[in-house]
């Protein structure tokens, strides 16, 4: 399709996700929620991480720490401007706009994705290999694997945008979707979209088909150490350990397979699925992992409240390596 540059498009306006008119202020109050419990449910974790010697101290919660600064901006990014359509009147989003919300979408996205591969990575080594993990996975070592992902999120993110936004755009300018994301964007091309529909599939596809194979060999081998644990209470602890990355990864992964990773159409279940990673899964980590880990449990309670007691002390203690107690220390000790 062939138009003048003098009709190219200055913004772009978002359609946002189907609903009844209705209850539109009912919809508004919700994703305000939403949006203000998970920066105070994840700044309170990034606090208790950053506060508590023990846990900053030890990669597993440094992971937890950039998990959380990750799930604030995707939520910066997005649930403010679906706000937006529940209100009266068109807001349109400008080009450089769009631009922005695409390419911080993806960088933090495919960060993400790839932060949940090292936190595998690591649970697989402390389970696995516990008396190696303290001098396999240093302080150091974590900290250059967290820039590492940080540096292929970002190059990925700039390829998505780069690639999407090189093309021509000269109308309609509605974009049917509640965000600038790249199936969306890409059916208001005046050009050709081929070579990007199959980068994108190409990109896209082997970072989360690698992460996801990576993080499913780290859990093959960690449920075979788990079975080989001889008492009940050693696995329960080990099965808790994991339990809270398992949910989240498989929140996750599962609707970002399906809206990147199948045949281009245009479903208004993309939308539904797309809310999982932008705005329900960043809601749902602080609640998984403060439920779900006692090391932060009693990290908050002794950031509300100090001194420790010694049942605090003793229970911290027992929970370091939940994952091999009854697993390595009581045989060496028999």
């Amino acid at each position: 399709m062939e138009r003048n540059n003098s009709t190219l498009l200055t913004a772009f306006i978002l359609t946002g996700i189907p609903y009844p008119l209705k209850p539109r202020t009912l919809f508004f109050v919700f994703f305000l929620l939403i949006y203000i419990l998970t920066q105070l449910g994840n700044l309170l974790i990034l606090i208790t991480v950053w506060a508590d010697p023990r846990l900053h101290a030890r990669p597993m919660y440094i992971f937890l720490g950039v998990l959380s600064v990750i799930d604030m901006g995707i939520s910066s990014i997005i649930v403010p401007r679906l706000m937006m359509n529940f209100t009266l009147g068109v807001k349109p989003i400008p080009f450089g706009g769009c631009v922005a919300q695409l390419y911080f979408y993806h960088f933090l996205g495919s960060t993400q994705c790839f932060l949940y591969t090292l936190m595998a990575y690591d649970r697989y080594l402390a389970i696995c290999q516990p008396l190696r993990y303290p001098v396999l996975m240093t302080a150091k070592l974590s900290a250059l694997l967290v820039a590492g992902a940080w540096v292929a999120g970002s190059i990925h993110g700039a390829l998505q945008a780069i690639l999407t936004f090189r093309l021509p755009y000269c109308g309609p300018n509605q974009v049917d979707y509640f965000f600038c994301d790249i199936p969306a964007v890409l059916r208001l091309a005046c050009a050709d979209t081929t070579v990007n529909e199959l980068v994108t599939f190409v990109d896209i596809g082997v970072v989360v088909a690698s992460c996801f194979s990576l993080i499913l060999l780290s859990y093959i081998q960690i449920i075979q150490a788990i079975l080989r644990i001889h008492t009940a209470d050693g696995r329960r602890r080990a099965f808790s350990t994991c339990g809270a990355h398992v949910t989240v990864v498989t929140v996750y992964y599962v609707p970002c397979a399906f809206i990147y990773l199948r045949p281009e159409t245009n479903s208004p279940l993309d939308g539904a699925a797309a809310l999982f990673p932008t705005a329900i899964t960043p809601f749902l980590n602080p609640l998984i992992y403060t439920l779900r880990n006692q090391e932060v449990k009693l990290a908050l309670k002794r950031m509300l409240r100090s001194p420790r007691t010694p049942s605090e002390d003793k229970s911290m203690n027992a929970e370091i390596f939940p994952f091999w107690s009854g697993f390595i220390w009581k045989p060496l000790g028999s």
